[in-house]
């Protein structure tokens, strides 16, 4: 870790999450941004704002979108790939839902598990769980690798403060 973050008091106004982490990680060669934003109940309006609105929003622009899976050695867990610009500049992001023992990619199949979770259980919290590279000379694949290696690593670690 090379930096602890802390979200400004507008943008926590605005996604109305009930704790954050922020935090930037470093190998030496590449940087790394990392988010999560936890939400205790889903039933009071307040909901994970998708990086597919935030992220526009904040002047990037969209370049490719699809879902991935991720290998975590006993698990694999489906998340958002998504690529945005900003000018010259290109990131690659990488997105998932977090509720109780399920990874979600899809905005829909999260809030369909929300109505479920509610329903059986009377749960609705969830965690958004961001993770961002900069493509470094347009190098998709290495950007790639690195936010796999990051998320196998420390997801063991993430599902102890997250729902469960």
């Amino acid at each position: 870790m090379t930096q602890q973050g802390v979200v400004d008091k507008e943008t926590m106004e605005i996604l109305q999450a009930d704790d954050t982490l922020t935090r930037q990680y470093s190998n030496g060669s590449i940087g790394l941004d990392f988010f999560v934003a936890g939400f205790l109940s889903q039933r009071t309006g307040k909901a994970p704002h998708s990086p597919k609105n935030c992220l526009p929003g904040s002047g990037w622009q969209p370049l490719a979108d699809r879902e991935e899976l991720v290998d975590l050695g006993d698990r694999s867990i489906s998340v958002n790939q998504y690529v945005i610009a900003h000018g010259d500049s290109r990131q690659l992001v990488y997105y998932w839902y977090q509720s109780r023992d399920r990874s979600v990619a899809g905005e829909f199949k999260a809030k369909f598990w929300v109505v479920a979770d509610a329903m059986r259980y009377n749960r609705t919290d969830t965690a958004l769980v961001r993770v961002i590279v900069p493509l470094i000379d347009k190098n998709e694949a290495l950007a790639d690798q690195q936010i796999k290696e990051f998320i196998k690593t420390v997801y063991p670690t993430l599902l102890h403060y997250l729902p469960a």
